[in-house]
């Protein structure tokens, strides 16, 4: 799946946003300083662009959406020797909710068209968007660079970074798409089914001597290829239209959001899926969903369900392995579901954690384990408080050779 971010921005200025650009009882001059080098990108003449500002919380209720529009002037355009350019935004919830060394990103997305994403300072969001675009560290003025000519792939953390902008990448597969219907027909399969179709696609994976690669190449594929199967679906619906005369708005707004969910959905089973698999063939006893106390269901519990409800079973050979494809503040939802085990586990496909929450997670013990093609994302420091999946499961692997246990049906 080739991603290369220039397909979605030709251009982007990232830095921190001053007092005086976000404070309304400070100034309402709606502009943004430090802007000079975006003229490499603009150029010289005025140009008005539709923008959507986007804020991104760790909390995704606080999250916002708005449409506006920037202008890019000279304010000095008729003095024969002096410039002065300054980028004007139109009034917005979205800088309305930014507060004083936030990030903000301004990425040029087509044209006449531009993209506004401000995050929290401190947060996953923010170290993502730095992250994403390859810098370091924002200051008071934009570093501005230009993307048109930026052709490396983004891998999964990019593309994973961009949908939770809004940006979906359009790769299929067509070479499969023929089997996929002769299999399925015109209608979405279990994500079960569809998980083990698009395991059996890819031989050259290694389950126990690479866990962690074989893992995100299960699931690439698996996103490739029921993307493809939904284009094919998504289109006949588009073609027959929506109501009886075809232009029915509610029911167009329905099939928007039945994509929206069965892809999130779909991306959440697939990883319980594939991660239970992974586990059957490294030989690991383990239950999945099944209850503790209070009617909690954590994802797995090692070596199983009727091990940790045993008093006699020594506490210290249970693992708990929650499952999170986004962590954001959600990962504090694990912490109660399994009241006999203390030191908890936690995977997650979030790329490039905030120090703060992963700070926070050691503080509330809580082991963070991350697939080891997305330990990039993650500062030096980070790295050595992570735990692979080849090292968790050497770790289960480990405590399963301190007793006699007999296989589960799972």
């Amino acid at each position: 799946m080739s991603s290369p971010l220039s397909s979605f921005f030709s251009g982007v200025g990232v830095k921190r946003l001053s007092q005086v650009e976000v404070a309304p009882d400070t100034s309402n001059q709606h502009e943004f300083n430090g802007i000079n080098e975006f003229r490499t990108i603009f150029g010289s003449d005025k140009k008005k662009f539709t923008t959507k500002f986007i804020f991104l919380s760790d909390d995704e209720e606080k999250s916002l959406e708005a449409d506006g529009f920037m202008t890019w002037y000279d304010a000095r355009e008729n003095h024969p020797t002096r410039t002065e350019y300054r980028f004007y935004y139109s009034g917005n919830e979205v800088l309305s909710a930014a507060k004083a060394n936030d990030l903000v990103v301004v990425g040029k997305t087509g044209n006449d068209q531009l993209a506004v994403i401000v995050a929290p300072q401190f947060s996953t969001s923010e170290k993502q968007l730095l992250w994403l675009f390859g810098i370091e560290e924002a200051a008071s003025r934009f570093i501005v660079k230009d993307l048109s000519g930026d052709k490396r792939d983004l891998g999964f953390a990019g593309r994973y970074i961009l949908s939770s902008l809004g940006m979906e990448h359009e790769d299929t597969a067509p070479d499969y798409l023929e089997d996929i219907i002769k299999r399925f027909g015109y209608s979405f399969p279990t994500t079960k089914e569809f998980s083990a179709y698009a395991r059996s696609t890819l031989k050259d994976v290694s389950p126990v001597e690479q866990p962690d690669e074989t893992l995100m190449a299960w699931l690439e594929r698996e996103e490739l290829l029921f993307k493809t199967l939904e284009k094919v679906i998504v289109k006949e619906q588009l073609i027959k239209g929506f109501g009886v005369d075809g232009t029915d708005v509610e029911e167009f707004i329905k099939l928007s959001l039945s994509i929206q969910n069965r892809r999130k959905s779909r991306a959440g089973f697939s990883f319980e899926n594939n991660l239970a698999i992974l586990f059957s063939l490294n030989k690991i006893h383990y239950s999945h969903g099944a209850v503790t106390e209070r009617n909690n269901k954590p994802d797995f519990i090692f070596p199983g369900i009727r091990y940790y409800h045993d008093p006699l079973f020594d506490t210290r050979l249970l693992t708990m392995l929650g499952l999170k494809t986004t962590a954001k503040d959600r990962w504090r939802q694990v912490l109660s579901e399994a009241a006999k085990i203390p030191h908890k586990h936690l995977i997650t496909l979030e790329p490039a954690i905030s120090r703060n929450q992963t700070e926070e997670m050691i503080a509330n013990n809580l082991q963070l384990v991350i697939p080891s093609p997305l330990y990039s994302t993650y500062s030096v420091a980070q790295q050595k408080q992570l735990l692979t999946l080849k090292e968790f499961i050497e770790m289960i692997n480990g405590k399963q050779k301190q007793y006699s246990a007999t296989p589960l049906l799972f």
